[in-house]
């Protein structure tokens, strides 16, 4: 497996978010934002993370302490039904080496250890092989395809993955 470490997002990170807002990585979440939406939400993710409803974490491998990447999970309502959403970015010059799918891994072991037992959904879109490729290996399970709202207004034609926190771990 890949050597990743995870460390909890926080307000020495915003640089981390800025290098994930090029026009390949967010292509799959409708955009490139602008500086002020990045902090925004760079701020959101503190707030979030402060209340324990969301838990972010920067993608550190060795020699690069500055993360290369993003992982992380939140809480939200899908139907009336509480579940876990997460998510996912590695910088382009890191892609194909293993990492997300190990700090996906990483992710789900903390969320376990936390005490989560929900089911954590992730709904990367169909013609996203790479983020597939990372449920797979991290042992999703697909449900299906679906359209979903990742924002208000912006509905993306998705693969509806799940992860099964509160099924007991195979030996």
């Amino acid at each position: 497996m890949t050597d990743v470490e995870l460390r909890p997002y926080s307000d020495d990170d915003l640089d981390l978010l800025r290098r994930a807002n090029t026009p390949e990585l967010m292509e799959q979440m409708g955009g490139v934002e602008t500086d002020e939406q990045v902090i925004a939400r760079h701020e959101r993710y503190l707030r979030l993370q402060r209340e324990g409803s969301a838990h972010q974490f920067r993608i550190v491998i060795p020699g690069h302490p500055e993360g290369v990447g993003m992982t992380g999970y939140w809480h939200r309502d899908e139907g009336g039904e509480p579940v876990l959403e997460g998510g996912w970015s590695v910088e382009a010059e890191y892609r194909g080496r293993g990492i997300a799918p190990a700090a996906v891994a990483a992710m789900l072991e903390w969320a376990r250890a936390a005490g989560e037992t929900l089911p954590l959904h992730a709904y990367p879109r169909v013609d996203n092989p790479a983020s597939n490729g990372v449920c797979r290996k991290a042992g999703f399970t697909l449900l299906g395809e679906l359209d979903f709202e990742i924002r208000p207004g912006l509905v993306l034609h998705t693969n509806d993955w799940v992860y099964d926190l509160g099924a007991p771990r195979s030996a």
